[in-house]
């Protein structure tokens, strides 16, 4: 069976009106199609544009968040170092050395 007689056997299945319907709409679907791909073809270069600027900006968010989260883990950690000091578990030399430590992150 070629592909004619494929097509020959369909048309006769359906009633004239239902073969008409179907195939302004397969059309239409068509000319849908056509329009939608020529417009996304043609953006194309901006489409990419756009993508690599949003990653660029996710980079920077989630270097802004691991400065943030660094910051305060910098921050409990000299506090850390203070209570460890008013507890006489280290000493002010200790706590100076690791002080330096966290200034110099």
């Amino acid at each position: 069976m070629t592909g004619w007689d494929f097509l020959n056997n369909i048309t006769q299945a359906f009633p004239p009106i239902a073969l008409v319907l179907l195939l302004l709409i397969a059309l239409i679907a068509l000319i849908v199609f056509i329009i939608g791909f020529s417009k996304h073809s043609f953006k194309q270069s901006s489409l990419d544009a756009s993508f690599e600027r949003r990653f660029d900006e996710l980079k920077a968010d989630i270097n802004r968040i691991e400065t943030n989260h660094f910051g305060h883990l910098k921050n409990y950690l000299g506090i850390l170092n203070g209570v460890l000091l008013d507890k006489r578990i280290i000493d002010n030399e200790t706590k100076a050395r690791l002080d330096n430590e966290l200034r110099g992150m």
